[in-house]
Formats: structure tokens, C-alpha cells, sequence
């Protein structure tokens, strides 16, 4: 899960923040521009396998963090093949989940703060220009955490649904995943409110 950080002392858990990020940009461009087989995804993919073990993450931390996106994927992947062919959809499923393995192999080996930091540098300049770091910050920081709130308010609902002995349907899902993230929404709005963050 995105801004989970797992401990260690690899290279990759000892380079620079901003290295990382930028590296990271520059790695998804390069995805994005040379792929364009679905054999090329092996030697990509044997890359981002590298430098997972490089940073030594364990298998299974390494899974779970591709898990979420695996039902996006197997919908682009059906639409790719009804409209594209198979190849294209490997290609862009493969680029896809590559493209996420490796923005969680930088969250994983990045702690929160540092990349925030980080953020904080690269747009001190832009403060002639009326941009503002800190609200910057303040704004990628409730995004990382508004993803673990929001992936709990589904496993509730989910298992309040399996409760009551109800099958999958997606308004009963939606529903009260959306209700429960307007009211986080508005409980989150109202605390920054209180601090002087109200524009």
C-alpha cells in the first residue's frame, strides 16, 4: 500500500529521496516509450525483480502491493483484447503493473517524510510563481493517507455485506464506500478548518 515503508538498509533504502523520485519519473517515461512488444516486458520486468531483491523486500510484501490493481487490470486487459488484440493488452497491462511494482518499490524503501521533503525543495523555487510547498505537501500527504482509510472503508462494508449473508453487488458496495468517504471528507475538511487551513 502506497506510504508503506518497510525498513532496511540496502542501497536503495540509503539513496537520496529525490533520487529516487527522479528516477522513478524517468523510469515510467522510459516504460511508456520503449515498450512496445510484449517480449519486451521480460527484461523490464527482470529489472523491477532486481531491484526489489536488491532492496531486499520480502515476497509477499512485494505481492500485496500489486494486488489492488489486479482486478483494474484484468478489466483494461478484457477491453484491450476486444479492441486491440492480446498484444497490445499485455503490452499495456504489463506496463501498468510494472509501472506500479516500481512506484512501491520507492515507497517501500522511502519513508513519507522524506519524500515530502523532498517535494518541498524541488518546488521551493516556484514560490515566485505562486505556488505554495507547504499546501503541496500538506495535499500528497493526505492523499497517501487517504488511501489506507479508503481501502478500510471497503474491507468494512465488505465484511459487514458477507455478515449479513448478502452476494457481491456493486451499489451495495458503492454505496456506502461513498457515503463513509464524503463523511471522512467532510470530518477531514472540518479538523484542518479548526487549524487555519480553510482555503
Amino acid at each position: 500500500m502506497l506510504g508503506l515503508y518497510h525498513p532496511g538498509r540496502s542501497v536503495l533504502h540509503r539513496l537520496p529521496a529525490g533520487a529516487k523520485l527522479a528516477g522513478l519519473v524517468l523510469a515510467l517515461i522510459a516504460l511508456a516509450a520503449v515498450v512496445r512488444t510484449p517480449w519486451q516486458l521480460v527484461p523490464a520486468a527482470a529489472v523491477v525483480t532486481a531491484g526489489f531483491a536488491a532492496a531486499r523486500i520480502p515476497l509477499r510484501v512485494a505481492v500485496a502491493q500489486l494486488r489492488p490493481v489486479i482486478w483494474m487490470l484484468a478489466f483494461i486487459a478484457v477491453f484491450q483484447v476486444v479492441f486491440t488484440g492480446w498484444r497490445r493488452a499485455a503490452v499495456v497491462c504489463g506496463v501498468l503493473l510494472l509501472s506500479v511494482a516500481l512506484a512501491a518499490l520507492v515507497s517501500l524503501t522511502t519513508r513519507v517524510l522524506d519524500m515530502l521533503d523532498a517535494l518541498h525543495r524541488v518546488l521551493g523555487p516556484l514560490r515566485r510563481f505562486g505556488v505554495d510547498p507547504d499546501r503541496v505537501g500538506l495535499v500528497l500527504a493526505m492523499t497517501i493517507r487517504c488511501i489506507p482509510l479508503l481501502a478500510g472503508l471497503v474491507g468494512e462494508v465488505t465484511e459487514a455485506r458477507k455478515a449479513r449473508g448478502l452476494g457481491f453487488s456493486l451499489r451495495a458496495l458503492a454505496v456506502p464506500v461513498v457515503i463513509g468517504a464524503l463523511r471522512t471528507a467532510d470530518a477531514m475538511g472540518e479538523a484542518l478548518a479548526a487549524r487555519g487551513v480553510d482555503d
